[in-house]
């Protein structure tokens, strides 16, 4: 007797494939094909229970498994959200993901929109309960493959580099590959020697960056996978930096906080190497020599203190912040505030540049003094603190703002700046001070805290 199939409710199959590898996908019959062909074989073996195959292909070639940004993937997700899935076949579980975390929240959404989900060669089916639990233990090992096979990627890597071989990536400045070696690039070697030589002689960083710019150097041409030509950029203190604290340049292969010896040559003679580490931790020769005393070992960062106009004050040139930092001269300091765009080389016409960073604070203290003693800020002041602070301790305060403030702790009086002033422009003809007004009222407050 022949089963009528007719009134079967029709269960919608869409099949899903995916490689991770662009190998063998040029092929008339690749691996896609293989897991599709399986696919559909089997749903063709569940007619009896109302299977359908959809026409649309969603093939995922040299995706991995490790996350679900995929374009067919992600089109099949929407498919499933537009209610035009019923089920989705794959050959292996691992197709759909190799993470567990990911396939849990996959699996979550299937069930939200009441989607099964069948593997052709490990035999289950989430629609019963046997299957979903079958289906968590093969997850479980697919992640713990995965986390192997990169665990020895790792290893192999690191054993690698212990040899001093180059492992990859985009050769620096001053290197091409070569049969998956590093070689030095003559012309681009010049401008690394160049750059370190310059530096040695300056100890600045920014001054580095603007004499490469100056000098017409650009940093690394490089060609694409696509065969684009991308053109080399300008110095700035971050990439001038990156290259002397790079050990390649002195023939060596860093891994992780390890240092080895490369089987490339080096640019730079370990004498040059050196010297660039002892400036960095302020113990170069030059300073020694002009300061034979002996010399507290400064941080990295340019300034040690809170400076007081720090994030407010700005290039009236550019509109750019103005950066605190300092120079070292027979040792003494002297410190100031440079236009940010011009640090880095991207505007050296800026009018402003920098300015003298004790006048700038000094004149900024003294404006703000001054105002704050003004009978028309007093009275602001006092009608924002009826019924809150007697009148007497505001007027008592401004009174004496010049001791109150000398009293205070640096970080304080520059934690009080900023909750007075909104900013500070400067111009080559002098400084723009714009108040809080608001401020005054918590001003009064702190100070009588």
């Amino acid at each position: 007797m022949t089963e009528n199939f007719a009134n079967k409710p029709k269960i919608r199959c869409a099949v899903y494939t995916r490689k991770s590898r662009e190998e063998g996908l040029d092929q008339s019959f690749n691996s896609l094909d293989a897991q599709r062909l399986a696919a559909e074989n089997y749903i063709a073996s569940q007619i009896s229970e109302g299977w359908v195959l959809l026409p649309d292909y969603y093939d995922d070639g040299a995706y991995s498994g490790g996350n679900t940004d995929r374009p067919a993937f992600q089109r099949l997700l929407k498919d499933i959200k537009d209610k035009k899935v019923d089920c989705v076949v794959v050959y292996k579980a691992d197709r759909i993901s190799r993470s567990l975390f990911d396939f849990t929240n996959i699996l979550n959404l299937f069930d939200e929109h009441k989607v099964s989900f069948t593997s052709v060669t490990e035999s289950f089916n989430t629609a019963t309960a046997s299957g979903r639990l079958m289906l968590g233990m093969i997850m479980s090992f697919a992640q713990y493959e995965r986390e192997l096979a990169s665990e020895r990627v790792r290893d192999k890597i690191g054993a690698s580099k212990k040899k001093g071989m180059w492992m990859g990536g985009n050769p620096p400045l001053g290197y091409d590959i070569d049969d998956k070696k590093l070689i030095i690039n003559e012309k681009e070697a010049k401008i690394i020697t160049a750059l370190f030589n310059k530096f040695i002689e300056t100890e600045s960083v920014t001054e580095t960056a603007r004499d490469l710019n100056l000098s017409g150097f650009t940093t690394k041409i490089r060609i694409s996978g696509k065969g684009r030509l991308q053109k080399g950029g300008k110095f700035t203190k971050k990439n001038v930096r990156s290259m002397l604290e790079n050990p390649v340049y002195a023939g060596k292969i860093q891994h992780k906080d390890q240092v080895y010896d490369g089987l490339h040559k080096a640019i730079i003679d370990e004498q040059t190497w050196q010297e660039v580490r002892d400036i960095f931790s302020g113990r170069s020769t030059k300073n020694q020599q002009e300061n034979p005393s002996p010399r507290i070992s400064i941080p990295l960062k340019r300034i040690t203190t809170a400076p007081l106009l720090k994030g407010i004050i700005k290039c009236g040139n550019c509109g750019r912040y103005m950066i605190p930092t300092y120079t070292t001269k027979r040792g003494k300091r002297y410190r100031y505030y440079l236009c940010s765009s011009k640090a880095v080389g991207n505007n050296e016409s800026c009018l402003v540049g920098r300015i003298s960073a004790g006048e700038a604070e000094n004149l900024v203290t003294s404006q703000v003094l001054i105002l704050l003693k003004k009978p028309e800020f007093v009275v602001h002041t006092i009608s924002q603190s009826i019924n809150r602070i007697p009148q007497s301790i505001v007027i008592n305060s401004l009174k004496q703002i010049e001791k109150v403030w000398e009293e205070l702790f640096p970080l304080e009086q520059a934690r009080i700046i900023h909750l007075l002033i909104k900013d500070i422009v400067v111009r080559p003809d002098g400084l723009n001070i714009r108040i809080f007004k608001k401020g005054l009222t918590s001003l009064t407050t702190e100070l009588n805290d």
